[in-house]
C-alpha cells in the first residue's frame, strides 16, 4: 500500500512537471524544456533514464514488463513522458523521431487503459490527441 501510495503521489508529481514542460514548448523555450524533460526522466526514473529512450516500438510494453518489472504506474509515468518528449520533437521539427515517442505513448496508454481497473477522462483525451496527432503527419506522407 505504500509503494502504491508513493507512484500515485509520484505520478501527481510528474503530472505538474509535464504540464509546465508542454507550457514551455508552447512558449517556444525549447532549450529550458529540454532541460526540464530530462530532469524529469531522472527523476522518474533515475539510472534507467537513457535505456528507456532508446527502446524500439516493437515489444515496448514486454520489455517494460518483463525485463524492467514495471508497475502500471510507472507506465503510465513513462507514456507521459514519451508524450512530453513527442511534443518537443516536434517543436524542434524532428518529426520522424516525434511520431516514434507518439506510437510508444500511445501504447503504453492503451495497455494501461485495458489493465486498469480505473477509467480516466485525461487517459482518453491523451490517447485521443495521439491519435488525431499519428493520423495528421500520416495523412501529410512524413
Amino acid at each position: 500500500m505504500v509503494q502504491r501510495d508513493y507512484i500515485l503521489r509520484m505520478i501527481e508529481m510528474l503530472a505538474q512537471v509535464i504540464a509546465g514542460i508542454l507550457k514551455l514548448i508552447k512558449s517556444g523555450d525549447l532549450h529550458q524544456a529540454s532541460q526540464s524533460l530530462q530532469s524529469a526522466y531522472g527523476m522518474a526514473f533515475r539510472n534507467e533514464a537513457l535505456k528507456l529512450k532508446i527502446l524500439p516500438e516493437e515489444g515496448l510494453i514486454d520489455t517494460l514488463l518483463q525485463e524492467y518489472l514495471y508497475t502500471n504506474g510507472q507506465l503510465e509515468m513513462l507514456a507521459e513522458l514519451f508524450y512530453a518528449h513527442a511534443e518537443l520533437l516536434l517543436a524542434e521539427n524532428k518529426t520522424a523521431e516525434s511520431m516514434s515517442y507518439y506510437r510508444k505513448s500511445l501504447a503504453l496508454l492503451e495497455y494501461i487503459d485495458i489493465v486498469c481497473r480505473s477509467y480516466s477522462q485525461e487517459r482518453q483525451d491523451r490517447m485521443q490527441a495521439i491519435r488525431e496527432r499519428l493520423k495528421e503527419f500520416k495523412d501529410l506522407k512524413v
